[in-house]
């Protein structure tokens, strides 16, 4: 199984990154981080865990909308989301998070469509994040995992990352107006590698797999 991990490893970082633009490093070193760093106190924690180079599903509880920008721009390298399509149609909005990694995905698109969109950006050698449960949970946990990150990660034969993403649904709760200045920390897993097949069974012990090592994370609390 290892042999098998380094022989995968070694075909996904055979591909070219994806070069940072300059809105990207723009966005990057001149915003976000720096408001993680000074608003949210944020920190990591194993950030040698992640590939510099080579296709990786990053995979992550969701409980705040300050999740992407934070996953999107604190890892070392871009990470590409799925972005609804209607902020593709913000002039001013558009380039940016197109330039950040984001591609669009329209109201309604069914799992297979999504999926479809982001193995054509694992093929190209980005990093793509997944929030595990899909949608933002009121408790910032991992409560009913979807398969789609084991999916994308069989189809694409790529590794996945996961992150525990801590105290950002109390920084920015679920339907509140405010921010609140709360300390927010990442905590990056092991690599996990890819499901053996696309089976139903093997999708689901990587994704109940995904769900233990990120909320076993979160509840070792901030760093």
């Amino acid at each position: 199984m290892i042999k098998s991990i380094q022989i995968q490893s070694e075909e996904n970082s055979s591909l070219d990154i994806p070069k940072q633009s300059l809105v990207y490093s723009f966005v990057s070193y001149l915003i976000v981080f720096p408001i993680f760093r000074m608003f949210f106190r944020g920190k990591i924690c194993g950030i040698e865990n992640i590939p510099k180079t080579g296709s990786l599903v990053i995979v992550s509880n969701h409980g705040s909308h300050l999740d992407p920008p934070i996953l999107g721009h604190a890892l070392g390298r871009p990470i590409s989301f799925m972005a609804k399509a209607e902020l593709f149609k913000v002039p001013l909005l558009a380039p940016i998070i197109r330039a950040c990694g984001a591609y669009p995905v329209s109201r309604g698109v069914g799992d297979r469509a999504a999926i479809r969109v982001a193995s054509e950006r694992l093929r190209q050698g980005w990093a793509t994040g997944v929030f595990l449960d899909g949608t933002r949970q009121k408790n910032g946990r991992v409560n009913k995992p979807r398969s789609g990150a084991a999916l994308l990660a069989a189809k694409s034969k790529s590794p996945l990352v996961p992150i525990a993403i801590i105290n950002s649904h109390r920084a920015f709760a679920k339907n509140a107006k405010f921010f609140r200045l709360l300390p927010i920390h990442l905590r990056v897993g092991r690599i996990i590698p890819p499901p053996i097949s696309t089976k139903k069974s093997d999708l689901e012990e990587t994704t109940l797999l995904l769900k233990d090592e990120i909320n076993n994370m979160l509840d070792k609390g901030l760093i």
